[in-house]
């Protein structure tokens, strides 16, 4: 049997040396689910620059004496800009810091981590990614929806409801995902969700489409509301639900699968309401 000391603990050399800047997944918000080369990573950082996170029982792992810098981006708030974020990261790690950029979920997806990385191989700063587990997989699933199932999903989107000024991306053919099929993860959709609605409906979607929306999904206070496409704009504003939040279409989101036989780890999580 394998030893589990070494399975769970990590050499010396893996987390950042100095001059070094790690772009590292945070996860959806569940402490529990941050990887562990990512809580190495905070153990060991000078410098953390982190977002808004959901879950910010992860920042109890930052070691003590570590500069810790808030730069999420928040509704309603003046978000500091990408190019200031690139500057303090690039700043760090030429005067000798172990530099750590937290981001939710995974860097990678919708988390402009690609920015970031550009901007560091561009000012010659060593840099390495930390995948997170994303909030665009896990979330679904800790409501007991499964994003492909057999005979019901067998594809499934990633999508952004919203770009960096806040309006619906003029990028996303909404017309040819309502006639793909499959599953539809809207990440930030909330907002924009009625503008959402009316080009799926049109692109051919039907009104009586499965919705799910899952607010600070994977933490005790997580949230469901499970409604239709054709409602799910009036019952959204009438469940006021707290961000961050995941909204999910498609059959699949009909489905709730739950784990039987089992001791929660967790307080029981909220379904809000079902429309019909």
């Amino acid at each position: 049997m394998a030893d589990v000391d070494a399975l769970t603990t990590l050499p010396e050399t893996d987390a950042p040396r100095p001059g070094e800047v790690w772009l590292v997944g945070a996860g959806p918000g569940d402490p529990g689910l941050l990887t562990l080369r990512a809580a190495e990573a905070l153990k060991r950082a000078d410098l953390v620059l982190h977002d808004a996170l959901p879950g910010r029982g992860v920042l109890r792992l930052i070691r003590a004496g570590a500069t810790i810098v808030n730069v999420g981006k928040r509704k309603g708030a003046t978000p500091i800009p990408q190019a200031a974020i690139n500057k303090r990261l690039i700043e760090g790690a030429r005067v000798g810091l172990r530099v750590v950029r937290l981001k939710g979920g995974d860097p990678f997806l919708f988390a402009r981590g690609g920015e970031e990385a550009i901007a560091l191989n561009e000012a010659g700063i060593t840099w390495r990614l930390v995948p997170g587990v994303s909030a665009g997989t896990s979330v679904p699933a800790a409501a007991g929806i499964p994003l492909t199932h057999r005979g019901v999903s067998s594809a499934v989107t990633f999508v952004t409801g919203h770009d960096g000024a806040g309006a619906l991306p003029d990028s996303v053919d909404w017309s040819a995902l309502a006639r793909l099929g499959g599953t539809i993860a809207a990440f930030m959709a909330v907002s924009r969700l009625d503008e959402i609605v009316v080009r799926l409906v049109a692109g051919g979607l039907p009104p009586e489409t499965p919705v799910a929306i899952i607010a600070q999904g994977t933490q005790a206070v997580q949230a469901t509301l499970r409604t239709t496409l054709g409602a799910c704009t009036l019952d959204a504003k009438r469940a006021a639900l707290p961000g961050p939040a995941m909204v999910v279409i498609g059959a699949a989101a009909g489905l709730a699968m739950t784990l039987l036989n089992t001791i929660p780890v967790q307080p029981p999580r909220q379904e809000v309401r079902t429309h019909g």
